[in-house]
């Protein structure tokens, strides 16, 4: 079983959104049974809160169904207990860092869009409104996450 966990700034955007769309890609590979799949913010912010209705807007036009969910933040024992602690911008990476004690000393912090080649960040359509363009670097990055996952399966 691998443990992924999506992490964002506040939870309610592009993080649900990357749990619901890899969740979804999983299943459709039929290997969601593999996975182990939730979502976190590095900040307070929006605890206790549904998904952006523009998350949700966005994954219902791509006929995606949202994942359950309540925003919560990033704890120390989540770097314990997943395999992969997968952030969204180089913001999210320092603030996972320092959740997780200060360093990544197990090698479990990435950057979403580092699986696709990309060293960019998945922009936050919290501040852009762009929904769609974070759902395209969302896609192509758990794409790609997917296949790295399944080809060190193999």
């Amino acid at each position: 079983m691998i443990k992924i966990l999506f992490i964002c700034h506040g939870n309610i955007c592009r993080s649900p959104m990357a749990e619901s769309v890899f969740t979804h890609m999983a299943a459709e590979r039929g290997v969601a049974e593999h996975f182990t799949i939730a979502s976190a913010a590095t900040s307070r912010e929006e605890i206790g809160n549904p998904p952006h209705h523009g998350t949700r807007t966005k994954l219902q036009q791509e006929g995606i169904a949202v994942v359950p969910h309540r925003a919560r933040q990033m704890t120390g024992e989540d770097y314990r207990n997943y395999d992969y602690l997968i952030g969204m911008d180089d913001a999210n990476i320092r603030n996972m860092t320092r959740i997780a004690g200060g360093a990544d000393a197990q090698g479990k912090i990435f950057k979403l869009l580092s699986f696709a080649g990309e060293t960019r960040d998945v922009a936050d359509p919290w501040y852009t409104g762009d929904f769609d363009a974070a759902y395209r670097d969302i896609s192509a990055g758990c794409k790609a996450l997917l296949e790295y996952l399944l080809a060190g399966e193999q």
